[in-house]
């Protein structure tokens, strides 16, 4: 009997894996939030592996992947949202604006690049580092 239900289990998990495999290979590169589908597209393929470990008897490799996977998949989501998703992140999103020319942290993009070039120039790779020795008498 335990083998027909560890069988079982290992069936479900076999069919989830091909489930979630046609939907990530048919998701489009071009798709809205495409990282974000591809996490929940994911998310399936936890699920079979616990399955799996289920059936065939690994019940505490089966929890802790259960309790980590969600902590994971998160940590991959959350980091996308704070340095690339440019289209759902207002803070990341990119907006022209009006500079003042006198505030003292805050410069206009031309400015800077402008002195940026100007130091360049005036730099050259002799003046950028320079060597010093310190000499050691071993008699004191």
């Amino acid at each position: 009997m335990i083998e027909i239900i560890q069988s079982v289990l290992l069936i479900i998990a076999a069919f989830l894996i091909i489930v979630s495999a046609i939907g990530l290979i048919s998701l489009s590169k071009d798709t809205k939030n495409v990282v974000y589908g591809r996490i929940h597209i994911v998310g399936l393929f936890d699920i079979a592996c616990i399955i799996a470990m289920i059936g065939l008897g690994q019940y505490l490799l089966a929890g802790i992947y259960f309790i980590l996977a969600p902590f994971t998949a998160h940590a991959i989501a959350n980091a996308y949202w704070k340095k690339e998703d440019r289209e759902n992140n207002v803070d990341l999103m990119t907006v022209e604006q009006e500079v003042d020319e006198n505030h003292p942290f805050i410069h206009p993009k031309e400015k800077m690049q402008a002195l940026e070039s100007e130091n360049s120039e005036k730099l050259k790779a002799d003046d950028r580092f320079s060597v010093t020795t310190i000499e050691i008498d071993e008699g004191e």
